[in-house]
């Protein structure tokens, strides 16, 4: 059996009857996991090697875990600051910055991999422009060359710790208002105004960028679909001009910034049509019935070997883990990180 295009959501702690029955369907080839199914680590474990269980070649397990606003797991796990202070320790020292963002890259992946997860979608690399309430302290800072060379540190850790990374929202969700939870931002900049949301994604290609995330936002002088759909955006400019071989995954399609192009199994339609290798649907356990009944995708075996390989290399167990020196260098660099500053007493005027 095959990696189909759905990725979908798990209503618990442990798989339902129902679930079991879903994770077997050929269209679907990954889970999506959420705070609601994490307990502790023995539950999640045992809920990873379910999933993986339920077929051959087993299914692809993801979450959110980029850290700060945006961490499913924490009790038991690293709590990792948002992505914001790896540029601000940026702007301190280079050097130091691109070491914590590779070290904190690494604890995250390493951490995930111990229980079963295959991948986090990780890491944003969108632009500080200040716009993007959704965005805000997920940018790792405002200035592209900055974020291109973190996001590539974080992804060299990621890759260390047997986790493909994804670089996300392509091309770039920074600079709109609108949260694309809820609406459809619309950015009207031209292409040529739009390079330095795209350059962090030239070098990450450049490093061997596993995925990519597409963006529910519309840049009516380039396509007027959403860049998650439209296949002047994944196929003409991300395949063909940036030459990207990696997965694309579009960003949930059950989001109100996908829904003006229509029904989900429309939104589903165009995605795959536009080049795009997954498909997550989230807590819309209709909408998946609906489009496991209805949507009937081309073979696709290049997307099928591109999808396998974002399956995660053996992770250690986690008690092997919590013994191993990176671990523990990881966490006290982590530890420095969070610390708050020291108190600074000034003596009052003589």
């Amino acid at each position: 059996m095959t990696l189909g295009p759905l990725m979908i959501d798990v209503a618990g702690l442990e798989l339902s009857g129902e679930e079991q029955e879903l994770l077997r369907h050929p269209l679907v080839g990954g889970v999506i996991l959420f705070a609601r199914n994490y307990v502790n680590s023995e539950q999640l474990t045992a809920l990873s090697g379910a999933i993986h269980a339920a077929r051959s070649p087993p299914l692809i397990i993801a979450v959110d875990q980029e850290g700060g606003r945006i961490q499913r797991f924490k009790s038991g796990f690293s709590v990792l600051p948002a992505a914001r202070r790896l540029g601000h320790e940026f702007s301190i020292a280079p050097g130091a910055g691109l070491e914590l963002a590779r070290r904190l890259g690494w604890l995250m992946a390493a951490e995930l991999r111990a229980h079963g997860v295959d991948l986090s979608f990780a890491p944003c690399v969108d632009l500080d422009y200040g716009a993007s309430e959704v965005i805000g302290d997920r940018a790792l800072d405002a200035r592209s060359a900055v974020v291109a060379q973190l996001a590539v540190a974080y992804a060299h850790g990621m890759r260390d710790a047997g986790m493909a990374a994804t670089a996300k929202h392509f091309p770039g969700h920074g600079a709109v208002v609108a949260d694309s939870h809820l609406a459809l931002p619309v950015d009207r900049r031209e292409l040529a105004d739009l390079q330095d949301d795209i350059a962090p994604y030239r070098l990450l290609i450049a490093n061997g960028l596993a995925a990519i995330m597409a963006a529910h936002v519309v840049y009516p002088a380039i396509d007027a679909l959403p860049a998650s759909v439209s296949k002047r955006w994944i196929t003409q400019i991300l395949r063909g001009e940036l030459r990207f071989q990696g997965a694309v995954f579009t960003d949930d399609l059950s989001m109100g910034g996908a829904a003006s192009v229509g029904d989900l199994l429309t939104r589903a339609r165009l995605a795959l049509a536009a080049g795009c290798d997954m498909l997550p649907v989230c807590n819309n356990r209709a909408g998946v019935r609906n489009l496991i009944e209805r949507l009937a995708p081309e073979p696709a075996p290049a997307s099928q070997l591109r999808l396998v390989r974002m399956r995660g290399r053996d992770g250690m167990s986690v008690q092997a883990l919590h013994t191993d020196p990176a671990w523990q260098q990881s966490r006290e660099a982590l530890a420095r990180v969070m610390a708050p500053p020291p108190l600074q007493l000034h003596p009052g005027p003589a």
